[in-house]
């Protein structure tokens, strides 16, 4: 096992010349060689040295994704520190808490917004330093440093000093100090350590083929552990990475990037999925009827796959055909993509089942920040629908009495910082309780049925899985967003965000006029379509699990609110409180003349 920046530089020496990090920047791409990236985060160890950084003191980054993000996290490493991130879209008390958890007295910025936050703590004393990786006019500023400043800092006592840290490294050392973003309660500082990475690359290794061949592109934040440690695992195996500043240009980056790798979430594909049904509606009937035929060759061979049955020859004659006609242009969205890792959310089985049978090569998994990510994932050839594939290899997983999804192995926390009493708690006699539930099915596959944290009990004593409504009702093309309100209730409601795209136009079909987004929301015949489209994606739930009033919202949920975490998971309590007037009027008892 060996430290992170060991095992980079030794990719560094080997592919000096080679690309390892690429972003698109004023119409062109800036890339940075093995040598770039290796000099560069040297330079930044030095220069953290030179400002009085500690060895294994906390340092924070605040920024979207772009190269500086990751040569600053290997500087970090190597001057022997730990890696604070802070996700760009935190508020200034988000941020405050952490850097004041953890100790940090220093702190990388990446755009305006992140800079005049940092500004703010700069000036109130919680940090000392603040260094901005895009020029500013505020670097002229007592101690803030423009990200080239910090690049020349460093002198040869630095370099000494350096090479006696690199000369110390243990695998106990920290590596990084991950706030979980939580959709309830407050932050904790997920402790991770080199040897739970050196785990992970070696679990890794056992599942996954990639090489110095493959591009990855990164545009989830590399403030959460899923994008972080990929990143970190990407570059191990030699691979290159190009990064994304603004996620939502994903669509448009993929093909220019020509990307083979690309870890996500499941609300990309559900955005994807929903796009291209709407895409397919507005169509002629004709090329309606040649999608649907064509996806229903490409799912009765993905069935066969399913069942180890090998395709009869009709079927195989039939895919050729539906392949050159439909499914290979809707491949070509992702480009040369051949694994694409999903994590983070449930991904609805009918959504997994569409893009399986077009053979885009999702790997679905499951992981959390206390398991170093991931703990189970689909291996590259065998891809069981309806579950999160097997645990890696070297992880235990167990099911409690109760059903809860338990994990012991080197990949494991070494626990929550400055929180004793919440790390009792989740790790018992070295077993990691994820909150979450689940069984194993006869081949070893893991499968989630549950979030026990979220479980919501009505006012009957029902307990509604929340995930598992809403995922059933984001199937439904015309809703981009759900969020379901049961607990304590006597029934289920919902809160509808429209997919407005796809409304609009059924609007106009409809002869429907409106001159703005609540006029149209209040429109009785959208409002009885909305309740039809219910009707009918509720089919497999229970009575009791089913939607019974809603309330269709003119804005999305989203992060700057404080609505979403990170990684685009709804935060109940912070939307309840929000349209508490609209929850309210959903459950008020009907007028009596």
């Amino acid at each position: 096992m060996q430290h992170i920046v060991n095992l980079l530089s030794q990719q560094a020496q080997q592919q000096l010349d080679q690309v390892a990090l690429k972003i698109w920047r004023n119409q062109a791409w800036q890339c940075f060689t093995w040598k770039d990236f290796s000099q560069q985060w040297t330079q930044v160890a030095k220069g953290l040295i030179k400002l009085g950084h500690e060895e294994q003191q906390g340092v924070a980054i605040m920024s979207p994704n772009m190269p500086e993000w990751t040569i600053t996290d290997l500087g970090i490493l190597a001057a022997r520190g730990c890696v604070v991130p802070i996700y760009p879209t935190n508020t200034l008390e988000q941020s405050q808490y952490i850097l004041e958890d953890a100790g940090c007295k220093i702190l990388f910025v990446g755009q305006q917004e992140q800079i005049e936050i940092g500004l703010k703590l700069l000036n109130a004393g919680q940090i000392e330093t603040l260094i901005c990786f895009e020029e500013s006019p505020l670097t002229q500023q007592e101690n803030v440093l423009s990200w080239q400043q910090l690049l020349d800092l460093g002198g040869a006592d630095e370099a000494q000093t350096l090479l006696l840290r690199q000369q110390n490294q243990q695998m106990s050392d920290l590596a990084t100090l991950i706030y979980t973003s939580g959709t309830t309660g407050e932050p904790k500082g997920v402790m991770l350590d080199h040897a739970n990475f050196a785990a992970a690359f070696a679990m890794h290794d056992q599942r996954l083929d990639v090489s110095s061949n493959d591009v990855s592109l990164s545009f989830l934040p590399l403030s959460h552990v899923f994008e972080r440690a990929w990143t970190y695992y990407i570059l191990y195996r030699g691979a290159s990475n190009i990064y994304l500043e603004d996620p939502a240009q994903i669509q448009e980056a993929l093909p220019r990037s020509q990307a083979t790798l690309m870890c996500s979430v499941p609300r990309l594909y559900e955005k994807i999925h929903a796009a291209i049904l709407q895409k397919v509606a507005a169509a002629p009937k004709t090329k309606q009827v040649l999608f649907n035929w064509a996806l229903s060759v490409a799912q009765q061979r993905l069935a066969a796959k399913q069942n180890n049955l090998t395709p009869s020859l009709l079927l195989k004659v039939r895919y050729v055909l539906a392949n050159k006609l439909v499914l290979k242009k809707l491949r070509a969205i992702f480009g040369p993509a051949r694994l694409l890792p999903c994590s983070g959310a449930k991904l609805a089985d009918d959504i997994n089942s569409f893009f399986q049978s077009l053979d885009i090569p999702i790997n679905y998994g499951y992981g959390m920040t206390e398991s170093t990510a991931t703990v189970s994932c689909y291996s590259q050839t065998k891809k069981t629908i309806g579950s999160i594939g097997q645990p890696l290899e070297a992880l235990q997983v167990k099911i409690s009495e109760q059903g809860e999804i338990l994990i012991k192995g080197d990949t494991v926390m070494r626990g929550y910082f400055n929180k004793p009493q919440a790390t009792a708690d989740t790790i018992v006699d070295g077993w990691l309780h994820t909150g979450d539930a689940g069984k194993l099915d006869a081949e070893g596959n893991l499968v989630l049925t549950e979030r026990i944290k979220e479980l919501m009990k009505t006012s009957g004593g029902k307990y509604i899985a929340p995930q598992r409504v809403e995922g059933a009702l984001i199937r439904e093309p015309l809703f981009e967003q759900v969020a379901i309100i049961a607990d304590a209730r006597h029934f289920v409601s919902a809160l509808i965000v429209p997919a407005f795209e796809a409304l609009e136009l059924h609007a106009k079909q409809l002869g429907i006029k409106w001159q703005h987004r609540n006029e149209l929301l209040e429109n009785a015949e959208i409002k009885n379509l909305i309740q039809a489209r219910l009707k009918q994606v509720q089919t497999n739930l229970a009575r009791f699990e089913q939607v019974k009033q809603f309330t269709l919202l003119p804005r999305e949920f989203c992060m700057k609110q404080g609505e979403l975490t990170p990684t685009l998971k709804l935060r109940r309590a912070v939307i309840e409180s929000r349209f508490a007037e609209q929850i309210s009027a959903m459950y008020a008892e009907p007028k009596t003349a």
